[in-house]
């Protein structure tokens, strides 16, 4: 029996870095297999929801997400992936205009669902729809991640409405955060090769001056590799096997950001000047019941080596407040902590409740209103310590990636990760280009292209 194909599809990312690179990869395949790719979800045949799970509030954006291009577009088949579609797989499927629930253990193999009869597979000729494995029920199709090794994959697809391409090189996370639903959905560690990542890479760099190395656990690369190498060595490979102008690297593990790994953004200008460290609390009690595997003291250390070596670096980090039991004096260790720390941006979140995990069944799970104020409290104070930064930047040039351009002039963002505004200038987006800081605000950074 010939499956039905849709002639066009749009894809709508929730989520992280890897998502994006998910949603990249997966629209470069579909492209492959005929699909033409359209910006607006109204004018596509085929959705594809690329979900996060990480918080309450971001199933419930999918949720919302799904009910509005089935509102709006009834005649969409529509597509649900991601982390929430691994987790949530039965209740996503009862929501309208629903055809497929793809979870991350087979993501990969969207293309063969929506499409399998477009394109030669494996030289076999066209083939009818194939699971291989994992739980096929009206459209549903998820598989039990522990058993998978390796990082299956499909090559990195350029990025939809960006300027800079997200290289997936490391999957899945061995932590087991007493909060964190992500190990769960997506499964345990697994890295790409590093020849897979010099391919993606230099296929990127004709297009694209800057690529962002991404993954849930990024620091551990390697380590289920053959000969266990670490996460500097695939940077040092891409700077040696590559052309790509600059590397920028995404969130990090305290612990993995070594002496080397700083040493080598410290000794190469095609890196990124830009450490983003997550914390979660500046309290050791609180780190203890989050499970996780460093103490202020270590953090602290690793913040004061990457101010030393790289004395113009963006440094930020993931907050979060609320965590169950966080007592008054707790959260109070973590401001005075992110007060004497030298950030320049965080990402503040208020803990979120996920069921299956231990803190889920912590007592002292705190009300709405407190975790908002202590989220307002960091945020305030992290918006006076990026003004500061910005503000020792008045008058100098740095490089900076073009993000956007248009009638009035160009965005770009900075190597040290500051969104500069470019009135008048016409850019390429992508491009890389030097910048003179010339004004800040409270809310915007005004520059112009250096001479």
């Amino acid at each position: 029996m010939r499956v039905s194909v849709p002639r066009s599809f749009s894809i709508k990312n929730f989520g992280c870095r890897a998502t994006q690179a998910d949603g990249a990869a997966i629209a470069a395949e579909l492209a492959r297999r005929g699909l033409q790719l359209e910006h607006n979800p109204s004018d596509s045949d085929l959705v594809v929801v690329n979900t996060c799970t990480v918080t309450a509030e971001a199933d419930r954006d999918a949720r919302q997400s799904i009910n509005r291009i089935h509102r709006e577009n009834p005649a969409a088949e529509i597509l649900v992936t991601g982390c929430y579609a691994q987790r949530r797989p039965e209740e996503l499927s009862l929501l309208g205009g629903v055809k497929w629930v793809v979870g991350n253990s087979h993501k990969h193999k969207i293309g063969q669902v929506v499409a399998p009869d477009l394109v030669q597979i494996d030289g076999a000729g066209p083939q009818p729809l194939s699971y291989h494995g994992g739980i096929q029920a009206g459209g549903t199709l998820v598989g039990d991640l522990t058993q998978h090794s390796g990082l299956a994959s499909i090559p990195a697809g350029d990025p939809i409405g960006r300027s800079r391409p997200n290289v997936k090189v490391q999957d899945g996370c061995d932590n087991r955060c007493s909060f964190c639903v992500i190990p769960s959905v997506r499964g345990k560690g697994r890295s790409a090769a590093t020849a897979a990542v010099i391919r993606d890479v230099r296929r990127l760099e004709r297009s694209y001056p800057e690529v962002v190395l991404t993954g849930i656990n990024l620091g551990r690369w390697g380590r289920d590799l053959d000969g266990r190498p670490r996460f500097p060595q695939l940077i040092e490979a891409l700077l040696a096997e590559t052309s790509v102008r600059r590397i920028r690297l995404s969130s990090i593990e305290p612990m993995d950001w070594s002496e080397r790994l700083l040493g080598l953004m410290a000794s190469s200008g095609r890196i990124a000047r830009h450490v983003h460290m997550p914390l979660q609390s500046g309290s050791d009690a609180v780190l203890r019941r989050m499970r996780r595997r460093y103490r202020v003291r270590h953090y602290e250390g690793r913040v004061a080596l990457a101010s030393r070596l790289l004395p113009a670096a963006a440094i930020g980090a993931d907050v979060m407040v609320g965590f169950p039991g966080e007592t008054d004096s707790e959260f109070e260790e973590t401001r005075s902590f992110v007060e004497r720390m030298p950030f320049t941006y965080l990402h503040v979140f208020s803990y979120s409740s996920r069921d299956g995990t231990q803190a889920a069944s912590l007592g002292g799970h705190l009300p709405k209103a407190i975790k908002r104020q202590r989220n307002r409290v960091l945020r305030e104070l992290v918006e006076k310590k990026n003004l500061a930064f910005r503000q020792r930047l008045l008058g100098t040039s740095v490089s900076a990636v073009a993000l956007f351009s248009g009638e009035t002039g160009a965005r770009a963002l900075t190597d040290n990760f500051i969104e500069v505004t470019l009135p008048g200038a016409e850019v390429r987006p992508g491009e890389l280009v030097d910048v003179q800081i010339e004004r800040v605000s409270d809310r915007s950074t005004i520059g112009a292209l250096a001479r």
